[in-house]
């Protein structure tokens, strides 16, 4: 997709009454933006655009309070773990390897599990803000702002530039699933030997996105409260990027937008 028919999309993008709500996930090569129809791969360096259905959950039960949580952290994970995902098999076993890593721990003598998790957790995240992730990050959260703002255009040319920090970045929600967590493991009073803290790691997942889900249609002084932390902790999490690297992720906007037309 060359730089004509992008701007061609997102002008008409801007004109648009409304559009679908965009998410967005960012790699150390390129840039994923995600709607509810489709999710695209924009790799900097390159103009071509991959694109891919996602996933449509099709039982009611998926879409019940709490399953649906579970459902939409799957599908947010889509962009690395999906069929035909831009990520390399090395990647989704690093990746999976983190996402089964609480398991291993529960043979870990408990004076050395919160150490050792603690490690591992700075490991995965040292390996996903690698290389030039921090920039595309934020070059992510000004693409998806730019949209809801309807300044595609003047953000693409650099005329505007709306914020990096995102009130529905996954930072967010990490911030509030470490809080969860922390106060059912203190409260958990079912203690089923060994398995607790997987439940208690599923219960606070389940718990922390029907909050999440709640804070997003909040418009309460409470709702800014719950995601200040993760606010803050986009500060870390991002950094200001270039007209450039914010054009990687507006091809993946042009890109998902079409698609969605």
């Amino acid at each position: 997709m060359d730089d004509l028919a992008v701007l061609a999309i997102l002008a008409e993008a801007d004109a648009s009454a409304s559009l679908p709500q965009l998410g967005g996930m960012a790699r150390p090569d390129g840039v994923a933006i995600v709607s509810e129809q489709f999710w695209a791969f924009s790799r900097a360096g390159e103009a071509a655009v991959v694109l891919r259905p996602m996933p449509r959950p099709r039982n009611r039960v998926a879409r019940l309070p709490f399953l649906r949580g579970l459902v939409k952290l799957g599908a947010a994970l889509v962009p690395l773990l999906g069929r035909r995902s831009t990520a390399s098999w090395k990647e989704r076993l690093l990746l999976l390897g983190a996402l089964v890593a609480p398991l291993p721990l529960l043979e870990v003598p408990s004076g050395y599990r919160t150490p050792t998790l603690a490690a591992i957790t700075l490991g995965l995240i040292g390996w996903m803000f690698r290389g030039r992730t921090l920039k595309l990050h934020g070059a992510e959260h000004r693409a998806i702002a730019a949209a809801e703002a309807h300044v595609l255009v003047a953000t693409w040319h650099g005329w505007r530039r709306p914020s990096r920090f995102s009130p529905r970045c996954g930072t967010n929600f990490a911030a509030l699933v470490i809080a969860v967590t922390t106060v059912f493991d203190r409260l958990f009073v079912f203690r089923i030997g060994a398995v607790a803290p997987v439940l208690v790691t599923l219960l606070s997942l389940t718990i922390t996105m029907e909050l999440w889900l709640v804070v997003q249609r909040s418009k309460s002084r409470l709702g800014r409260v719950l995601l200040l932390p993760g606010l803050l902790l986009q500060r870390l999490t991002t950094r200001e990027p270039d007209v450039e690297e914010t054009r990687i992720a507006l091809r993946a906007v042009a890109a998902v937008l079409a698609a969605d037309r």
